[in-house]
């Protein structure tokens, strides 16, 4: 008897998690091709091609009003969809309305309303945020560090498969290097507390679980800042420590935010854009601040001179 082959949307999944792809990704990319097959009426999107895909995304761009960045995220499954899961090559999809980009500046976060929501949080969470901050990292770039990767000697962390599958340096800020030590003595405690009860491995990327495969529970590979909890991976349905949750930070930030009374519409991400913005407040030339955010176009990293300028280089005639 014949396998049945697996549903469309089951293949897109399995595609992803075979590429590595993230999870935000495999939502995000999922939603998006159900929502078009509903949009034509649950058509098979080989029965479909540049007309149909042109129609669903100017009905994003229209009549949902989506910004452009979930009409490019659309769009971006969409083409994987064909491309990579079906292995169809398309055309070229032009007349497309597209949803407009507003040029929005990016909410940050005065030094003093910085540190005070750092002060407010404890344990694990205090050092993550104090990364964002203190090094410029993106919330899933911190919980993703893997202990080999913070380099406490040298003062530096190792950021691995960032935004663009790029890998990059960053500094480690002087003042939690002792905090960081003492948390990841701790990981090293529970680390082997794993290993003893038969636990004790992490999802590896890419293929280094055949080519190293011992290496899933070397503590260099564990989390930096590992779940509370065991739990199984989605990818193999194993059960390892995987590290801490996303909405455990935002939520954190969030609380903290609400009780010193800081009423900006900032999140987990303002951190970041403060990071950049004070360094050039502080002069600091913005290629060098460009490298440590691992921005490929520094185009993208003048947005926050835009901010900079706008609170200390104008003086208000009111005050001359």
């Amino acid at each position: 008897m014949a396998t049945e082959s697996p549903k469309l949307l089951d293949q897109v999944r399995n595609l992803i998690r075979l590429k590595h792809m993230s999870y935000k990704t495999e939502r995000a990319y999922v939603a998006y091709i159900r929502e078009y097959i509903l949009f034509h009426r649950k058509t098979h999107p080989r029965e479909m091609g540049v007309e149909q895909i042109r129609e669903y995304l100017t009905y994003l761009a229209v009549q949902k009003r989506v910004a452009a960045s979930t009409q490019n995220v659309a769009f971006n499954a969409i083409l994987f969809l064909y491309k990579q899961v079906l292995g169809i090559e398309l055309p070229l999809i032009d007349g497309v309305l597209r949803a407009k980009r507003p040029a929005r500046l990016p909410a940050v976060f005065t030094r003093e309303e910085a540190k005070a929501i750092i002060n407010d949080l404890d344990g694990p969470v205090r050092i993550i945020v104090s990364l964002l901050y203190g090094s410029g990292l993106r919330l899933t770039e911190a919980l993703r560090l893997r202990v080999k990767d913070v380099e406490l000697e040298n003062g530096q962390l190792i950021v691995r498969d960032g935004k663009g599958a790029k890998d990059r340096t960053t500094i480690l800020p002087a003042g939690i290097i002792e905090e960081l030590r003492r948390h990841l003595e701790s990981v090293k405690r529970l680390h082997e507390e794993d290993v003893s009860r038969g636990f004790g491995s992490v999802l590896l990327p890419y293929a280094l679980a055949r080519k190293y495969p011992n290496a899933d529970k070397l503590f260099a590979w564990a989390y930096a800042f590992p779940s509370t909890k065991l739990s199984p991976s989605r990818e193999d349905g194993v059960v390892r420590r995987h590290h801490t949750a996303e909405s455990t930070i935002q939520q954190a930030v969030k609380r903290a935010m609400s009780k010193l009374k800081i009423y900006k519409h900032a999140n987990c991400h303002s951190f970041r854009h403060s990071f950049a913005t004070h360094l050039l407040e502080d002069q600091y030339d913005i290629r060098t601040v460009q490298e440590l955010l691992g921005h490929k176009d520094v185009r993208t990293t003048q947005i926050y001179t835009h901010v900079v300028k706008n609170k200390n280089f104008v003086r208000s005639p009111l005050d001359t």
